[in-house]
Formats: structure tokens, C-alpha cells, sequence
């Protein structure tokens, strides 16, 4: 591959604009999915050589940093030229290529400095259709002066070179480890699915020239997985062969130039910060507004709702502002286009079984759309939405009974889509979502008390699977978990039919609770996670389906995976009065045994909560006084391990708390040598006597 920046630069200089765009074409072509290794991945390399080449030269690392230096230097200036040459008024293909370049220069943080400034913002906005305003500030005409200061740069850089070795290129044969990555989910970054851009940067080793970069093995990369991207109805593939002028180059322009924005507003809080300063909110919010009136699902609306999405996750007040701008309106009627939702009701939708399922393209929009909406929404959970905002609110959680009950092309895009909508009901008001159980019963619907839960079915069912998913368990089942857990406190027909699913009658008593692999058995496991959030999301659950009673939580759990729960509300002590105090109102029925639980309940631990085998007197055959010296025995053996911190006893206080037994002695001494006024006077008297 024959691509170095000087060639670039003398080829824009002389107005070779083929030469251009074909070294350019070959180095998108070359790094269309990779990202340079960044300084901690560096560290780890340079760690490991160290170990491998214990009497290496000491002058190695400074060699690798020169070499890292020329490379971010060669990165950061073609950043700069092409900024500078995209100004130029450039061909509409050659605008492309360029484009993209760009796009595969900014995964890398530390080359951003050229695409952070106000004229490179507002050019790439410009380009996207955000804004009609040029970079005034900057001289848009080609500056020979300019790509001269370049080249002695480059030159500077070239003169570095001389002091490296020739056996720089065996020390990246080290680590040859793939990790993979979503293009898209890089190029145009989703927060929720892609972590912290740190973590895959930039920096690593590089040649002068990127045709001796990649010939002698210095670069370094991270191949990413074809992902999602592919799965979306596009013409990715083909956009190389689009003509030039025509309505789809314009659409590729604008597709490129949105997703450098989006990697650039990703990885720069500077860019975020002039995001707004620069009105590019405003101009990206009208193209959003512009695009719901019916128009086809494009590639480019894609973008521009991930760049929304992105500016709304990294800028709270710019969500707040979105918000008060009507921003629930906007992409609520977004949502309705890309579903292309037919109302029955009011707060009803058509739901047609025979319909076709959600579209590759249309659920990947109406995902990003969701995202937006829970960024907006997320504090209006605990708050009282005024009549209007309820009647909005209803809107969407109508349209959002149908996100869960429809299907999608494909069965990972179905729980995306139903895990998002979680996410953005646990965020709406509560008394918003008596929408889902409004709906009349059908034949075939599931239903308790002539209430239609064919929506409450379907989240549990959605529980299940995250239960079964077993990776990044707190972020998947903590939104399911709450919303379940709450829509039970507020609804009674809701939570008989979920109880009735999780907690059936007790009749097997011969296992622990926990033991098994049904959903009662894998929640009350989570009872007893590492993570304090799960656990507390898991037993809240089954606390509020036992009508919070302690009695009846501790007999469907067992008591040692009942106490977290119950230490932290103050309710160890059974239903005296605790911190926790929840407004719910339980209807007064009992819990009903059955016959097989009534038979074996007097020889239940309550501890294990399950029927433990007889075991024999341990002190059998021994005489009293032999029983003295063992219980003497034990006593030293506590004495010594609370002296020594290994172990704490602990009580339970008047208000059902655990505290340190010593808290306990001391507050009952005090209790007693306290004086009362009568004991006062009793004393007193006594004194005189």
C-alpha cells in the first residue's frame, strides 16, 4: 500500500484531487475496522517485553516513544489537512472518501484537536445539514503556505527517524490478541452498549510514512467485528459505486459526515460543551422534527438520532433543556411514525397478529428513539405529571405496549427492543402505566379479576430470559426487576398474576428455597449476590409479592436469605416498627397452606427454610457436669474470637435493627442507672433517712 501524507499534501497542492482520493480510498480501505492501541494497552506490551528481554537495550522505550510521537504527529496533521482541504469546495465522491477518513481519524482521542475547533464543527455540521453557517473565522482557500508549514514538520519528524534500530519490528510480534468491536457501535457510539472510548483509543507505534507503518509491522490495531450494522436495511455496501450529484451522494455525505460528528461529540467534552453554543442543538433538533412527518426511514435519520442520543447521555442539561422544549412530543411522534401505530382508542393501539414483524431498519430506529426518550424522562419518575404531561405520557406508554408485544425480523432485536422499553417505563410515572391493564380481554389473553395482563405476561416472560442470560446481570435485570416490583405495590390484579407465576403454594419442603431452577429459586439466589443493588432489586421483589409480611417472606425464603433484606429495613425483629415504611395497601386475605406444607411445617428450620434431616443429640451420654465444661468451653472460645475482631456478636435492637451486642449491654445499663423522678425522689428520701 503506497499512502503517506507528503504524497497527500503535494498531491492537493498541484490540485490531483485522482490522487487524492485514491490514497485516501486505500487507506480507509485498509482501516476501515480497526483502532490504533491506546497508552494503556501500550503499557501492558511494553510490561511484557520487559519481562521477555530482561537485558534489552535501555534505550528501547524512548526508541518506541519517538516512534509513537511521529505517529500521532502524522495522524494529528492529516486530521488538519484534510479539515483545511474539505473547505475547499471538493468534489462530491472526493468529499466522501475524505469524510470518512476523517471518521476513522477520530476513534483516535488524542488526534482530535483539529475536529474540536468552531470552524472544523460547523464545517462537519454544514456538511451533516445541522446548520447553514460557515466556518467564517477560518480562510476556506487553499493555502500553499499552510501545507508547506506541514511538510517541515513532517520533515522535523523524518529527522527522529534516523535514531531508531533495526529491531523495532520484532517487538510487536509480542501480542498478537484480537479483541472485537461493532463498527457502528465505535463510529456512531452508543453509551449504553459500548463503554468508555478510553479503553480502545489511540496512541501506538507508527512510522513517518503509513505505507512504513503497515509494511513493518509497527502498527497496531483492534479488528471489529462485523456487528450491527450489517443488520440494518442500508446500502452500505454499494456506496462506493453511487454516482456522483445524485440524491443518494448527497444522503452518503451527510451519513459521513454525522457519524464523525457523532465520534467527535463521543470522545471530547469540548465538543459538547460548543455543541450548543454553536446552535447545532436547535439545527439537529429541527432535522429530528423535520423527519417525522411521514418521511422514509434513512440511513441518515439513524445518525442523527444516535447523535441526539449521544448529546442528551453526555450533557444532563441539554436533555432538561430537550425536555422543555417538548422534546417528549417530538420523538414520541417519531416513535408513532416508525411503528406506523393505527389507534383504536384512545390510549389504545391496533396490535394485528397477523402483522408482519417490525422491520431490520425501522427497529433499529425506533431503539435509538427509546434511548432518547428514557434520557429526557428519566427524572419524572417520582414526580406528579400535571394533566397535560399525563395525557402525553399515556400516549407513549400505549405506543410502548406495543413495542413489547410485537415482534421484530430478529429474536436478539425483539429483547433489545423490549429490554429498551423497560428501561424507559421504569422511567414514566407509575400512575401513567395503568395504560398497559386498560386494554379489553381478547380470547386468548391472560387476565386476573377481568384485567387483560397479556403486557404483565410478557414482562415476565422478558425476566426469565435476562435470568437465564447470566452475563452483565445488574445492568439487564435491575430496570425489569424495579418496574415489576413496583407495578406489583401499585396494582393488586398485577400482583396476584405474578405471584401465582413466582411464588405458587408451598408444597415441596425437602429443598432449600434457593435450590432449583425455577424462577422462585433463581430470584431468592440473587437475594445473596456480591452486588448489593441486585440483591436488594431480587428480594424487594418477592417482599412485595408476600404483601411485604416478614412471617410470610421468611417462610417462602428461608430466614438466612431474608436477613439482608430485612437488617436494612429494620425488620429483623418480625413487623415491629421499622426505618422502612411503604405507603402500599394490601388487601387483608390470608396466606393459605396447603395440606402438604401444614404437615411438615412444625419441623421446618426456619433458617434454611426447608425440613432438615433429624440429626443425633450431640451431648448424649454426657453426664452435667461434662455438659458445664463444654458450654464453659464454648464461651471462651466467642470471648476470645470478639477479642480479637475475628468475630462481632451481634442483637437485635427495640427497632428490629442488628447492632453490636456491646451497644445493646451498654443501653440496658444505662436504662436501668438512669434515674426518673421518682427514682430521684426515692433516693433523696432515702439519703434524709
Amino acid at each position: 500500500m503506497d499512502v503517506d501524507l507528503e504524497g497527500i499534501i503535494q498531491c492537493i497542492k498541484q490540485g490531483d484531487e485522482n490522487g487524492v482520493q485514491t490514497q485516501l480510498q486505500e487507506f480507509n480501505k485498509e482501516y476501515a475496522q480497526c483502532f490504533f492501541f491506546d497508552s494503556e494497552e501500550r503499557d501492558r506490551r511494553k510490561f511484557r517485553q520487559n519481562k521477555v528481554r530482561e537485558n534489552a537495550d535501555s534505550d528501547s522505550d524512548s526508541d518506541q516513544d519517538d516512534q509513537e510521537d511521529r505517529g500521532l504527529v502524522l495522524r494529528q496533521n492529516l486530521a488538519l489537512v484534510l479539515v483545511r482541504f474539505i473547505r475547499t469546495g471538493v468534489k462530491c465522491r472526493l468529499l466522501r472518501v475524505s469524510l470518512r477518513t476523517l471518521r476513522i481519524l477520530s476513534r483516535d482521542k488524542k488526534v482530535l484537536g483539529p475536529l474540536v475547533t468552531d470552524g472544523a464543527l460547523l464545517t462537519l455540521a454544514k456538511l451533516a445539514g445541522l446548520t447553514t453557517s460557515d466556518a467564517s473565522d477560518e480562510s476556506s482557500d487553499p493555502d500553499s503556505d499552510f501545507y508547506d508549514n506541514v511538510i517541515a514538520s513532517l520533515v522535523e519528524a523524518n529527522v527522529l527517524r534516523g535514531r531508531t534500530d533495526e529491531d523495532e519490528g520484532d517487538v510487536e510480534a509480542d501480542d498478537q490478541r484480537v479483541e472485537c468491536f461493532d463498527e457502528d457501535a465505535k463510529s456512531d457510539i452508543s453509551i449504553a452498549d459500548s463503554g468508555d472510548l478510553d479503553s480502545i483509543g489511540c496512541s501506538g507505534r507508527h512510522r513517518t510514512s503509513i505505507n512504513e507503518m503497515h509494511s513493518r509491522g509497527s502498527m497496531h490495531h483492534k479488528v471489529l467485528e462485523r456487528g450491527r450494522r450489517d443488520r440494518r436495511e442500508s446500502k452500505m455496501e454499494g456506496e462506493e459505486e453511487e454516482e456522483e450529484g445524485g440524491a443518494s451522494g448527497d444522503e452518503a455525505q451527510r451519513k459521513e459526515a454525522m457519524k464523525v460528528l457523532c465520534n467527535v461529540v463521543y470522545n471530547s467534552t469540548w465538543a459538547q460543551e460548543r455543541f450548543s453554543s454553536l446552535r447545532l442543538m436547535c439545527g439537529l433538533t429541527e432535522r429530528l422534527s423535520c423527519s417525522v412527518s411521514g418521511s422514509p426511514l434513512s440511513s441518515v435519520h439513524f445518525y442523527e438520532l444516535r447523535l441526539m442520543f449521544l448529546i442528551t447521555a453526555l450533557r444532563r442539561e441539554l436533555s432538561t433543556q430537550l425536555h422543555q422544549e417538548g422534546g417528549v412530543s417530538i420523538f414520541t411522534a417519531a416513535l408513532e411514525s416508525c411503528l406506523g401505530v393505527q389507534w383504536k382508542d384512545q390510549y389504545e393501539c391496533v396490535l394485528d397478529p397477523a402483522a408482519p414483524p417490525i422491520s431490520l431498519e425501522a427497529s433499529q430506529h425506533v431503539i435509538e428513539i427509546l434511548k432518547i426518550l428514557f434520557n429526557i424522562t428519566y427524572s419524572t419518575h417520582r414526580q406528579a405529571p400535571s394533566q397535560d404531561d399525563a395525557a402525553l405520557y399515556r400516549h407513549l406508554v400505549a405506543m410502548l405496549r406495543l413495542c413489547l408485544m410485537r415482534k421484530c425480523l430478529l429474536s436478539d432485536d425483539t429483547d433489545e427492543l423490549q429490554g429498551h422499553t423497560v428501561n424507559l417505563l421504569s422511567a414514566l410515572p407509575l400512575q401513567c402505566l395503568d395504560v398497559l391493564l386498560t386494554v379489553p380481554l381478547e380470547p386468548d389473553s391472560k387476565q386476573c379479576q377481568g384485567v387483560n395482563l397479556d403486557c404483565v405476561h410478557t414482562l415476565v416472560l422478558f425476566m426469565e430470559r435476562r435470568l437465564d442470560s447470566g452475563d452483565k446481570m445488574k445492568e439487564k435485570l435491575t430496570p425489569i426487576l424495579n418496574l415489576l416490583t413496583e407495578s406489583c405495590r401499585a396494582h393488586r390484579e398485577t400482583r396476584h398474576y405474578i405471584r401465582k407465576h413466582i411464588l405458587p403454594p408451598l408444597r415441596d419442603t425437602s429443598h432449600r428455597p434457593e435450590e432449583g431452577s425455577t424462577v422462585k429459586s433463581r430470584l431468592i439466589r440473587l437475594m445473596t449476590h456480591l452486588d448489593t443493588d441486585l440483591k436488594h432489586c431480587a428480594a424487594d421483589l418477592i417482599f412485595v409479592l408476600c404483601k411485604e409480611n416478614v412471617s410470610r417472606f421468611v417462610k417462602y425464603t428461608g430466614y438466612g436469605n431474608a436477613a439482608g433484606l430485612l437488617a436494612t429495613r429494620g425488620l429483623l425483629g418480625g413487623q415491629g416498627p421499622g426505618a422502612f415504611c411503604s405507603n402500599a395497601k394490601y388487601s387483608s386475605d390470608s396466606d393459605s397452606d396447603t395440606e402438604e406444607y401444614r404437615q411438615v411445617k412444625g419441623r421446618i428450620n426456619p433458617v434454611t427454610g426447608r425440613v432438615e434431616a433429624e440429626q443425633p443429640d450431640p451431648m448424649e451420654g454426657m453426664t452435667e457436669e461434662e455438659k458445664e465444661e463444654e458450654a464453659k468451653r464454648l464461651i471462651m472460645l466467642f470471648n476470645k474470637l470478639s477479642r480479637d475482631n475475628i468475630i462481632q456478636p451481634m442483637g437485635v435492637d427495640s427497632e428490629g435493627k442488628l447492632v453490636p451486642m456491646s451497644g445493646l449491654r451498654d443501653n440496658s445499663l444505662t436504662e436501668e442507672v438512669k434515674p426518673g423522678p421518682e427514682n430521684d425522689g426515692e433516693a433523696e428520701e432515702g439519703e434524709n433517712n
